[in-house]
């Protein structure tokens, strides 16, 4: 492929970045909006629009990091391409493709770096190969490159190692060796390697990391290594045109549905929460979680999420996961992307993004129980019968089971859909179970699930029911609160519209309460009292617009997602944890899927486009 012209290929979400030297950065960190998102399904590596790769864990992205700037902005491992001269930068992804492109201009001349984590003839690579390829457009750009491994909190002491003709470099049980083109010299030391190059119109410089765990490296040529960003692109590309979305704005359902992509960990089919760790929902404060994990809530949406965009062979791939785990381990709330039970929280000695501490690993969510799990599992499993699938022997059986459960255990309080400490009666783990057994009960009607106990899930349906009517509304409110007598909102209650709980009526009512008390320039936080806490949760807002939606305002939602849509549009369509509503700047983890899934069903449900109802 010829080196690309600088009006080449339409691309979307486009944002141009200026950058000042000496001023990118504020304390050592990007803000998180100016990151992008690479990934080939296995790991994420996020790119700063400075040219600097602060975060990939590889060779999975539940392994440890190999770089880390992002959480230790002075010690931390990066990878930096960036022009020695000062620059502004502009960015986009490829049309319908996870493969990105920053332009640097500077005062004599433009370049662009492409980058991409790249993928094979036959699909991902059996090692991971982090691409980026330099090409003058104008003028000349002379590059600084600098690659630091991590030395994960001072616990590893990276170092190189000549083997044969190639330097390879050591993080513990990871290897990796640079594949560059002559152009690029390296200067090699235990701390890396630095290098530069000039660039004029017409020629390209590639440079690639290949780097693999417990496991023989392979050295592919610079050649192959740089014809596979191409392959990579039109891969993207080929899956993309899969999307059945005809809806309006379908570069923006398109470029959720790729994000949500780079989150499905291939070699399990399971589905990261998201891509990072101990990205803070409030900078200073202490709520800094592991989201490298997959949630039966999250796996459940994105099923539904991957059904609505058509995607069987995802929507497939991860429903089997999430039974297979079931089956093994019973109700739990989240697994390791192995299916194993999640870690104990785990603090690390790192400063912190932004010095915001602390930065763990594991979960507590792995020692919870929320009565949201049942809800979601008979409703991801109802939406895949109802998109023409069928269920088999062994899965009706488990989910017969896990009925039984429902009825048997929805009096329990639980940690509900938030994962707080505070066991209590949510309602909205209420109207869970109480989902979970509507959809076990249309399940068996329809000869998908043993009818034996049919009637006994619809009694407790029934029960559920009337227990929330009576203990749940609050009248001064004039909404269903948090739980009974706690005089709280939740946003999430937004999601009993999708879930069909009844009572259109106290529903609508509910959400204009959530509009009032809990809604910020179109934003709006989980529940009452998080103003002080942290930032407005970004699914919320969707989660609200898809209400409204299915109560029949359309209009009004529409309006509301090409609000939310714009707003969050500074990160080329990729969508973190939560926002600063005073600021638009961006919170928490990234790629968070929670968001992308919020966003997806919401333009599906605006645009009449679900086979579930």
């Amino acid at each position: 492929m010829s080196p690309p012209q600088e009006n080449g290929e339409r691309h979307d979400h486009e944002h141009l970045v200026a950058l000042q030297e000496g001023g990118r950065r504020a304390d050592g960190a990007l803000p998180i909006e100016q990151y992008s998102a690479l990934g080939e399904g296995r790991s994420v590596a996020l790119s700063g629009c400075d040219g600097s790769i602060d975060w990939w864990c590889a060779p999975n992205v539940d392994s440890k990091p190999l770089f880390d700037r992002l959480l230790d902005a002075d010690q931390g491992g990066y990878f930096s391409i960036a022009p020695v001269e000062p620059f502004t930068a502009q960015r986009h992804y490829l049309t319908e493709s996870n493969v990105l492109v920053t332009t640097f201009t500077t005062a004599s001349g433009r370049a662009s770096l492409t980058e991409s984590l790249n993928s094979g003839n036959a699909g991902r690579l059996p090692w991971c190969e982090l691409a980026r390829r330099i090409d003058g457009l104008k003028g000349t750009v002379r590059f600084a490159v600098r690659m630091r491994p991590s030395t994960r909190g001072q616990s590893a002491s990276p170092y190189c190692s000549k083997v044969g003709q190639h330097t390879v470099f050591h993080v513990e049980r990871l290897l990796g060796l640079a594949v560059h083109h002559p152009a690029l010299p390296l200067q090699w030391s235990d701390e890396g390697a630095t290098g530069e190059c000039l660039v004029a119109p017409g020629q390209r410089v590639t440079i690639a990391l290949v780097v693999g765990e417990d496991e023989p490296l392979v050295a592919p040529s610079v050649e192959e290594v740089d014809g596979r960003i191409d392959l990579t692109d039109r891969e993207w590309k080929d899956w993309a045109r899969n999307v059945a979305y005809d809806g309006w704005d379908r570069a923006t359902f398109v470029r959720s549905t790729l994000a949500l992509k780079l989150l499905l960990y291939s070699p399990s089919g399971a589905i990261a929460a998201a891509a990072t760790t101990s990205l803070p929902e409030r900078i200073g404060g202490s709520k800094n979680y592991d989201y490298r994990y997959a949630w039966v809530r999250d796996a459940g949406y994105t099923i539904q999420a991957f059904l609505a965009a058509g995607l069987e062979a995802e929507s497939k791939a991860a429903f089997t996961w999430l039974l297979k785990q079931l089956r093994r381990h019973g109700a739990q709330v989240v697994f390791t992307l192995d299916g194993e039970r999640v870690p104990p929280v785990t603090e690390l000695a790192v400063p912190g993004y932004r010095s915001t501490q602390p930065v763990v690993r594991g979960n507590l969510a792995g020692d919870q129980h929320q009565h949201g799990i049942y809800g979601d599992i008979f409703e991801t499993a109802y939406c895949f019968v109802a998109s023409g699938n069928v269920l088999d022997g062994a899965s009706a059986e488990l989910l017969a089971r896990l009925a039984d459960l429902c009825a048997d255990h929805w009096r329990a309080a639980d940690s509900g859909i938030w994962e707080l400490p505070e066991l209590q009666h949510y309602t909205m783990s209420k109207i869970s179970c109480w989902q979970a057994l509507a959809r076990a009960v249309e399940l068996a009607d329809q000869g998908q699930l043993p009818t034996t106990c049919r009637d006994r899930w619809q009694r407790e349906r029934d029960r559920i029911s009337t227990w929330i009517d009576t203990h749940c509304w609050s009248e001064s409110l004039q909404a269903f609160e948090m739980y009974p007598g706690s005089g709280k909102l939740d946003a999430a209650l937004a999601l009993a519209v999708r879930f069909r709980f009844d009572g259109r009526g106290r529903l609508l009512q509910t959400l204009h309460a959530i509009d009032r008390e809990l809604g910020r320039d179109g934003f709006h936080y989980r529940y009452s009292g998080m103003a002080q806490e942290e930032g407005c949760f970004i699914a919320c807002s969707y989660w609200m617009a898809e209400a409204y939606a299915r109560l029949g305002y359309r209009d009004d939602a529409r309006q509301r997602v090409d609000a939310l849509n714009a707003a969050l549009g500074r990160c080329q369509g990729v969508l973190s944890e939560m926002v600063d509503p005073a600021t638009g700047d961006y919170l928490g983890n990234t790629p968070q899927g929670l968001s992308h899934l919020a966003q997806v069903m919401a333009m599906a449900t605006i645009a009449d486009t679900l086979d579930c109802p």
